[in-house]
């Protein structure tokens, strides 16, 4: 198909937005993965099983110097080095054929942007399919992109010739807007980079990108649900009670809250029907597994298998979702919740901030490894992301915060801290409970219930809340003694603090 390609001169054959079965019929052709018992698509990406995050770079030009936040998260490489790059993946994929997928990011007829991606496999041409918005067959003939991305994950980079920390790259050029992603089969890096790029420009445009859920009432209300991974945001915002909006990346713009994606990227360790139906059902033809364990004669997924990574990884259009809102719009939120999971076992499962808390807490973006789960974790460590998402934030994270505090304020939403992790004997909260207080909260069922002020944290914690036991509320009951409580909440209060003084000033 001849279409023009940044770059890109194609002497190989190019297959342009083929539809979902086409893909994956190519990919079993070319030895990509293989099908499991449900249908789905079952790919390999080790040894890279998540983000490299510290071969990310964004081209360090004069348009764009003065407004990164450069640092840890975004490091400069110069344009001279980043077109060298260019070049090379390019002409590396010039002999190959290659799979292209044209789409949006964004369904708000005013902040939406157009993305190629040019791909050397055909099962993440299928995970862009699924990840960006679909164009009408009129808005594919008129296609112009905003941004191409060169998708190469065969091709090894070169540290000493091109400039790299390792064999991969994830290099943003934002005044030419050129991406390349090489040296990883991780298709995460396309939608995290889409989201990075969408986090540089809305807010030039007065809305706020946002790493998050949300979901519908009945009413037509919306909340979004902010989290790090672990935390629930997925599986909360999947309510058979509610209509899905999206799982994960969204826009706050005046006059709605829209997805910026046409699908879901679940994380699918310990996955169970029983308690994440609408996922588990949406893992079918058409959808692409990452790095779970199939068993090589019944091709049945283990979801409980981790010996490749505890990242396992399920990637389905939105279409999959049952209740999902079909063209991903909503009016401006009414609740905003914040999750984490604390494995101090210190924070209450629910309570209630107020706009100066949210935006300390959403500055914060808390949550936690639990011991054990990694080599040299031996007790509770405390991990801290800005606004939920600071690996995707090209500007200073204050300047998001301050957007979510006017919008919240604009909108009178109420905000809410849950935490999904674990009380004081070290057991996790109970799903069913976390979305009882949920629900209440969503339903406004906690707007007039008595509430008592944390001594440590400063937020309002509800005596009470319909489909939760009283005694749960308070975390210090799970405690020997309320003497061992306050001192653990006391050392997570402290951290918390310290974060913020180090990145911000004082509170």
């Amino acid at each position: 198909m001849e279409i023009e390609i940044d770059g890109l001169n194609p002497s190989a054959q190019v297959n342009r937005n083929l539809a979902p079965a086409e893909l994956v019929e190519c990919a079993l052709r070319n030895g990509e993965g293989a099908l499991s018992d449900t249908g789905a698509l079952v790919v390999g990406t080790a040894p890279r099983t998540g983000r490299s995050a510290k071969d990310k770079f964004i081209v360090d030009a004069p348009d764009v110097h003065d407004e990164i936040a450069w640092g840890a998260v975004n490091r400069p490489v110069s344009q001279q080095a980043f077109d060298a790059l260019y070049a090379r993946v390019a002409d590396h994929l010039a002999a190959r054929e290659v799979y292209v997928f044209d789409g949006y990011a964004g369904v708000h007829p005013a902040h939406d942007r157009s993305f190629r991606i040019v791909c050397e496999l055909a099962s993440q041409a299928l995970f862009a399919n699924q990840m960006l918005r679909r164009p009408t067959a009129d808005a594919l003939a008129g296609f112009a992109p905003d941004y191409t991305f060169l998708v190469a994950p065969t091709f090894q980079c070169d540290p000493r010739r091109d400039g790299t920390r390792s064999e991969a790259a994830v290099m943003v050029d934002l005044g030419r807007r050129r991406v390349l992603l090489a040296g990883t089969r991780y298709s995460g890096e396309i939608k995290k980079t889409v989201f990075s790029i969408m986090n540089y420009v809305l807010p030039h445009l007065g809305v706020l990108p946002m790493h998050c859920s949300a979901n519908m009432g009945d009413d037509g209300s919306v909340a979004v649900f902010f989290g790090l991974s672990g935390t629930g945001k997925t599986t909360l915002s999947a309510d058979p009670a509610r209509r899905l909006i999206g799982d994960d990346e969204h826009g706050w713009a005046d006059d709605m809250v829209f997805n910026f994606e046409g699908g879901c990227y679940a994380k699918c360790i310990d996955l169970e029907e029983e308690s994440e139906p609408e996922i588990h059902r949406a893992i079918r033809f058409g959808a692409l597994v990452e790095n779970v364990a199939m068993d090589a004669r019944t091709r049945a997924l283990d979801f409980h298998d981790c010996a490749v990574t505890e990242n396992t990884r399920a990637a389905y259009p939105i279409g999959h979702i049952g209740n999902a809102v079909s063209d991903g719009m909503g009016s401006v939120p009414s609740t905003v919740v914040f999750l984490t999971a604390d494995a101090f076992g210190v924070l209450p499962p629910i309570a209630r901030l107020d706009l100066d808390q949210a935006m300390y807490y959403f500055l914060t973006g808390y949550t936690s490894k639990v011991a054990g789960t990694e080599v040299g974790v031996s007790e509770p460590v405390p991990t801290f992301s800005a606004c939920f998402g600071e690996p995707f934030l090209p500007l200073d994270p204050m300047r998001y915060a301050l957007m979510l505090k006017e919008k919240a304020q604009r909108s009178g939403a109420r905000v809410f801290l849950v935490n999904s992790g674990w009380n004081g004997r070290g057991e996790r909260m109970p799903l069913a409970c976390t979305r009882a207080m949920v629900a209440a909260a969503l339903g406004g069922r906690l707007d007039d219930v008595e509430c008592v002020r944390d001594p440590h944290f400063g937020f309002m914690v509800p005596t009470s809340c319909p489909g939760c036991p009283a005694e749960m509320l308070d975390p210090a009951h799970s405690w020997e003694s309320r003497a061992a409580y306050d001192a653990q909440a006391a050392k997570l209060a402290d951290m918390l603090r310290d974060n913020f003084e180090r990145k911000y000033g004082a509170a």
